[in-house]
Parts: C-alpha cells; sequence; structure tokens
C-alpha cells in the first residue's frame, strides 16, 4: 500500500463511518478496486478508525465533557448513568476482542464475507425502519435507553466487527428493534466506540503490533490524517441525516452493493 492508495482509503473510511453502509466494508471493497493486497494485520484499519474516533471527539466535545464532569461529582446522576450504559454495551465487544481476534482479523481478507454481511445489514435497516414507524409502547428509560437496550446495542456493535456489517447501522437498528427512540440512539451509537477503538489502538501500540505492521509509516499517516479531515466534515454533516433519513435508502444501498460484490465473485 502506498500513500496515494492510504489516501484514497482514508476519504472512504471517513465519509463512510458514519452512515449505516459500513466502512469496513468499503475499505475492503476499496483495497479490491485498487489492488491493494489484504495485509496480515488490522493496523491500518484500526489507523483510519481511530481518526474517525478522533473525529466524533472533536465533535462531541460539549457533550463528552459534560459526562466527565458529571462522572467527577463521585455520586449517581444522569451523566454517570449514561457512562455506565456505554460501559455495559462494551461488554460483547471485549469478549469478542479477546476470544475471536484472529477469526476476525481472516473475515477481512473474504469479499464473500462482505457481500453476505452487506446484505445482513440492508435487513437489519430496512427492518429498523419499518418498526420506527411502530414503535414498541415502552416506559420512557433514563437518558432515553436502559440497560439491557444498551447490552443489547452492544451485542449488535460485536457483531458488527465483520467486514460489510455496518457498526452503526447494527447499533442503530437493534436499538430501534428494541424501541429506543432515534435520537437517542444516534449519539449513543457514535459514544459507544470511543473507548473500544482507542483500547484496541493502545494494544496494538503496546504490543509492538504497529512495528510488525507490512504498511509503512508514511500510509498511515496519511490514512490517518485523510480519514480525519473527511470523518469530521463527515460526522457534522451526517449525524442529523443518520437521525431523520429513512434507513431504508442506506438499506437499499448496502443491498445493491452487497448484490454488486456477489455478482463479481461469482
Amino acid at each position: 500500500m502506498d500513500w496515494l492508495h492510504a489516501f484514497i482509503l482514508g476519504i472512504v473510511q471517513g465519509l463512510t463511518e458514519f452512515l449505516p453502509v459500513s466502512s469496513s466494508g468499503h475499505l475492503a471493497i476499496g483495497k479490491a478496486l485498487l489492488g491493494v493486497e489484504p495485509s496480515g494485520d488490522l493496523i491500518f484499519e484500526v489507523t483510519v478508525h481511530a481518526a474517525t474516533v478522533l473525529a466524533t471527539i472533536v465533535v462531541f466535545r460539549k457533550q463528552i465533557w459534560k459526562l466527565l464532569c458529571g462522572l467527577f461529582k463521585f455520586k449517581y446522576n444522569d451523566e454517570t448513568d449514561y457512562i455506565a450504559k456505554i460501559v455495559v454495551s462494551m461488554i460483547p465487544v471485549l469478549i469478542v476482542g479477546m476470544f475471536f481476534k484472529d477469526w476476525v482479523e481472516s473475515a477481512f481478507s473474504s469479499m464473500l464475507v462482505v457481500g453476505i454481511s452487506l446484505l445482513i445489514t440492508a435487513l437489519l435497516l430496512s427492518l429498523s425502519d419499518w418498526l420506527s414507524r411502530n414503535p414498541l409502547q415502552l416506559v420512557e428509560r433514563r437518558n432515553g435507553i436502559s440497560f439491557w437496550q444498551a447490552l443489547v446495542v452492544g451485542v449488535g456493535q460485536a457483531l458488527a466487527v465483520l467486514p460489510g456489517l455496518s457498526r452503526s447501522g447494527t447499533t442503530i437498528s437493534t436499538g430501534l428493534l428494541c424501541g429506543v427512540k432515534r435520537e437517542n440512539m444516534a449519539q449513543f451509537s457514535f459514544l459507544m466506540v470511543l473507548v473500544p477503538i482507542l483500547g484496541e489502538m493502545f494494544l496494538d501500540v503496546v504490543g509492538g503490533d504497529f512495528a510488525a505492521s507490512s504498511v509503512g509509516v508514511l500510509p498511515l499517516l496519511v490514512g490517518f490524517a485523510a480519514a480525519f479531515v473527511s470523518g469530521f466534515f463527515a460526522c457534522k454533516a451526517m449525524i442529523a441525516l443518520v437521525r431523520r433519513a429513512q434507513l431504508k435508502w442506506f438499506g437499499l444501498y448496502c443491498a445493491i452493493v452487497g448484490i454488486l460484490v456477489l455478482l463479481f465473485l461469482a
């Protein structure tokens, strides 16, 4: 992978991270179209994901600061309740990271997995879009989400480690399917990923995976910068779109791309 490939893939990551269309799936497709050989590690993917996480932090800096201020009041309040639910949502992806990391890494080299996962994403988005028009009559929870709903959304995030299965699409869909309102789910979906992605990058640095990576330093830096800049503007522009737009249109897009991938393989 050279710097130009990294630049293009970084833009792809930044633009697709905040839409329910699977940034990891588009990265895999982008690599295939550019002729970039899949590496034996996920360092580039982790790097560009970290860039979009940083963009998320910048965009949500006021909300994050409010959560931190509430946390250090050392009493149970709305902020600590929200943080506790984010922690609960991280449990499933932690289990996947501890016990299934090698299997997940091998899935990134399979375009068949990407195509099938995109079709599953399309199904989830269409189903949740229909259900959100006929919402479940549930008791309003503190911060708009309960602990069991946070856990269910966390399971969705854990499954979305597969390329082609959109993380934002899966978490928003699972949240809507279990009764969380769309306006509450959008922010929770974007904030719940911060710690897992930053934690993964920290472990890769400590474990020496960056030094052992087949991707050079320059492509990593270029990819990071491209993903951050494009992700920053995409996040600001697309959060309202994700909250208000009909998810079925994103589902239709994922279905078309997934079918094209499978037809290409056939």
